[in-house]
């Protein structure tokens, strides 16, 4: 009997259904919604965007520096790729569903790019390391290829993580009522709906977040420890000066991720809060990746002016 049932079980999992319940009813707001969410949807898409063109047609941005921002930017176009659309979509739809199989490729992916997002600033902070404390041996240790692997090792391991955690969660028991109180399907939101006795499952859900956000996080704290004490012993104003303007947009958006990112996964269910979960959601699927590119272009004169000679360029080559 209880291998029937365990059967069975499985059957009715695939195809259980979940409904999205944070979204508004009222048909004037829901396209307001709409409306919003596109735009920014848009402006997110087109600055990150252009921070890869820039990048790659500009070749004084070919450094170690530079290569690892557009990869976060390239990242940043994906990660919002795997939500955005589809809450664009359930904000017209009348019924806002996923499947079981849908909902665990949209977290998924979601956890995983997110998580590589959290490497590759703690790459982007070694080779500011690299560059500040060592400075003489910067090129012939930041080199293309160490790069490449750094990018790689990113994504690999951010996957690794997620697809462990997705599984993991989505071999535990839903509960019949299956109505999410968020806009995608995340870790915090579907441990809610999990039947079974939550205190072990929480633990293994709050250590696999430790090992995507908290560990990058140590790496970075642990490299500017070093670049601090490094420019402290700089002797001229203007040369710490230099030394932290090349750092703080860096950061500012370390600052932001990890903001949302510890607050979002590194705490225990009990606190758990759906309106305000909703509103964070929103921060750091659309804010931070609308900020990201803003941040690093205002506070960098060196990718302004790139960023100035490209749409120059274009704009002439369109006059002709």
């Amino acid at each position: 009997m209880k291998a029937v049932s365990s059967v069975t079980w499985q059957n009715h999992s695939l195809l259980m259904e979940f409904m999205f319940l944070a979204y508004p009813s009222t048909p004037e707001l829901r396209i307001l919604v709409f409306l919003g969410i596109s735009l920014v949807y848009a402006l997110v898409i087109t600055g990150n965007v252009l921070i890869v063109l820039t990048i790659q047609s500009e070749v004084r941005l070919h450094t170690p520096m530079y290569y690892l921002l557009g990869s976060l930017s390239r990242v940043e176009v994906c990660y919002t790729a795997v939500v955005v659309p589809h809450m664009m979509a359930n904000t017209l739809k009348t019924q806002k569903t996923i499947t079981l199989v849908g909902c665990a490729t949209q977290m998924a992916f979601l956890i995983g790019l997110g998580s590589s997002d959290c490497f590759l600033l703690a790459a982007m902070a070694y080779d500011r390391y690299v560059a500040i404390c060592h400075p003489l041996q910067y090129p012939l240790i930041m080199t293309l290829t160490l790069c490449v692997r750094l990018v790689v090792a990113s994504v690999v391991i951010g996957f690794f993580l997620s697809v462990q955690l997705a599984a993991f969660i989505f071999s535990l028991p839903f509960c019949r009522a299956q109505g999410i109180e968020h806009f995608f399907c995340d870790a915090p939101p579907m441990m809610q709906l999990v039947c079974a006795n939550s205190h072990i499952h929480e633990y293994s859900v709050l250590m696999a977040a430790t090992l995507a956000i908290a560990v990058p996080f140590f790496f970075i704290v642990a490299s500017y420890g070093f670049i601090v004490s490094a420019v402290l012993r700089i002797h001229s104003a203007a040369g710490r000066s230099r030394a932290f303007s090349t750092c703080s947009s860096h950061l500012t958006v370390v600052l932001l991720q990890y903001g949302c990112c510890a607050f979002m996964y590194l705490r225990p269910s009990s606190s758990y809060s759906p309106k305000k979960d909703q509103l964070l959601s929103l921060v750091y699927t659309l804010g931070t990746p609308l900020l990201n590119p803003l941040i690093y272009t205002l506070r960098n004169n060196e990718m302004k002016g790139a960023l100035g000679r490209v749409l120059t360029r274009n704009h002439l080559s369109l006059n002709r």
